[in-house]
C-alpha cells in the first residue's frame, strides 16, 4: 500500500487526490492545507492520518482544539508543511499548494528521499535548477501532475528519449481566446473565472485567461523534460481533449487523449506505472466530432511571450515573471487592477531588471521579493 502525504489537500488538485487515494486504497499520511479549518478536520477524521497541517498560522489553534481528542499531530506554518513532507512515514509527497510556497517542501521532500507528485508550478519555474539537480543527487522521481506534462510523460514511456524532437503542450485557449487587445480591456473579473473546459481555483483560472498558464508550464516543461526553449511549441485546442504530444526524429507523433478530468493524471503519477480503473467517465471521439488546432496570440497575451522570454533568457527572469504575476493576479481578484494590466506588470518585468543567477533557495527568494515589491509599488502609486 503506498504511502501519500497530500499538499493542498483542500484545493481543486487535492480533493481529486483524495478521492483518487480512496479510490484504490492509499495510506494518506499527511494532510496540510492553507486555512481551510473546516475541510481539513473533515478529511483528517475521515482518513486518520499521523499528521495535519495548516499554512496559515492565525488558525493553527483552532485546527489544534478541534482534532484535541484525536491522536493525529497538528502542526503550521512553512515548518508545518516541510516537516510533513519529509516524514519517514511517506513514499511520495503530492504537492499541490498554490504559488512559491510550494517550493521549500519539495526541496524537502527530495532531500528526504521522497519522491515527488507535483501539480505546484512555481517549484519548477522559480527554482526548476535547485530541484532537478537535487533531485538527480537524491535519485528522486518527479511526477508531472499537470494534464499536460503527465501527457507529455505518458508519450514518453518506451521510446528512447534522445530520439526526441520536441514536444507539443496544448492550451485550450482559455475564455478569451480570440480577442483582441482592446477587447481584453473591458474583460470583467466573473468572465475571466468562467474556464471553458476546467474547474479549477481562482489564481490558475486567472492564469489560464491571461495565458500565463501556458506559459508557466512552457518553462516547466524545459526542467521536467530537459529540453531548450526552441523545442517546445504551444498550440491552443479549444476542446482541451489532446493534452499534449511529442514529436520524434522521424516526425511521428504520439499523443496523449482523455476527457478533461484532473484525477486521471493525478492517478498516474501515484499509481506510475500501473494503468487501474480512474474515477471519471471514458473519452468518446464521437461525442467531440470535431478538433481544432491554432497558433497562440502572442502579442495579446503578453503574459504567454513573457513567460517565453524569460526562460529564454535564463537566470531569475523566470522567479521574477512568476512572483509578478502572482501578486498581479492577487490585485486583479482584488479589484485594484484591471485583466489587461496583469500582461503589462508581468512583462515590464523583463526591462526592469538585469541578469542574476539562481544558485541557491535564497536566490529564489530574494527575486520573488524584489518582484513583489515592484507590482506592490506599481500598484500604489
Amino acid at each position: 500500500m503506498k504511502r501519500v502525504a497530500i499538499l493542498g489537500s483542500t484545493g481543486s488538485i487535492g480533493t481529486q487526490s483524495v478521492e483518487v487515494c480512496e479510490k484504490h486504497g492509499l495510506r494518506i499520511t499527511a494532510l496540510a492545507a492553507h486555512s481551510s479549518v473546516d475541510m481539513l478536520e473533515e478529511q483528517a477524521r475521515k482518513f486518520k492520518p499521523e499528521c495535519v497541517a495548516l499554512y496559515n498560522e492565525e488558525k493553527y489553534g483552532e485546527l489544534k482544539s478541534r482534532l484535541a481528542d484525536t491522536n493525529i499531530k497538528v502542526l503550521c506554518g512553512m515548518e508545518g508543511l516541510c516537516e510533513i513532507a519529509a516524514m519517514e512515514e511517506n513514499d511520495i509527497v503530492l504537492n499541490s499548494v498554490v504559488g512559491m510556497v510550494g517550493l521549500l517542501p519539495t526541496l524537502t521532500a527530495i532531500e528526504a528521499g521522497k519522491d515527488v507528485a507535483l501539480a505546484n508550478k512555481e517549484t519548477l519555474v522559480a527554482g526548476g535548477t535547485l530541484v532537478t539537480s537535487l533531485a538527480r543527487e537524491k535519485g528522486v522521481m518527479i511526477y508531472p501532475v499537470d494534464s499536460e506534462h503527465s501527457a507529455i510523460f505518458q508519450c514518453l514511456q518506451g521510446n528512447k528519449r534522445e530520439q526526441l524532437n520536441k514536444i507539443i503542450l496544448t492550451a485550450s485557449g482559455g475564455p478569451f481566446f480570440g480577442f483582441t487587445y482592446e477587447q481584453l480591456k473591458n474583460v470583467t473579473k466573473a468572465q475571466a473565472l468562467r474556464h471553458p473546459n476546467w474547474d479549477m481555483g481562482n489564481k490558475i483560472t486567472i492564469d489560464s485567461a491571461t495565458l500565463m498558464n501556458k506559459g508557466l508550464e512552457f518553462i516547466e516543461a524545459k526542467w521536467l523534460f530537459d529540453l531548450e526553449p526552441e523545442q517546445i511549441e504551444i498550440v491552443v485546442h479549444r476542446q482541451s481533449v489532446i493534452h499534449s504530444a511529442v514529436e520524434y526524429k522521424d516526425y511521428a507523433v504520439i499523443a496523449q487523449l482523455g476527457v478533461p478530468d484532473m484525477k486521471i493524471p493525478i492517478q498516474y503519477s501515484l499509481l506510475y506505472p500501473d494503468r487501474v480503473e480512474c474515477p471519471t467517465k471514458p473519452l468518446s471521439l464521437t461525442d467531440y466530432g470535431t478538433l481544432t488546432f491554432a497558433k497562440p496570440d502572442l502579442d495579446t497575451f503578453k503574459c504567454l511571450s513573457a513567460a517565453i522570454e524569460a526562460i529564454t533568457r535564463g537566470g531569475a527572469y523566470p522567479c521574477l515573471v512568476n512572483s509578478a504575476n502572482e501578486e498581479a493576479v492577487r490585485a486583479f481578484l482584488n479589484d485594484e487592477i484591471r485583466f489587461i494590466q496583469i500582461g503589462e506588470i508581468v512583462s515590464s518585468v523583463l526591462e526592469k531588471f538585469p541578469y542574476s543567477e539562481i544558485k541557491s533557495y535564497e536566490d529564489v527568494m530574494s527575486a520573488d521579493r524584489t518582484a513583489r515589491d515592484y507590482v506592490r509599488h506599481i500598484i500604489n502609486n
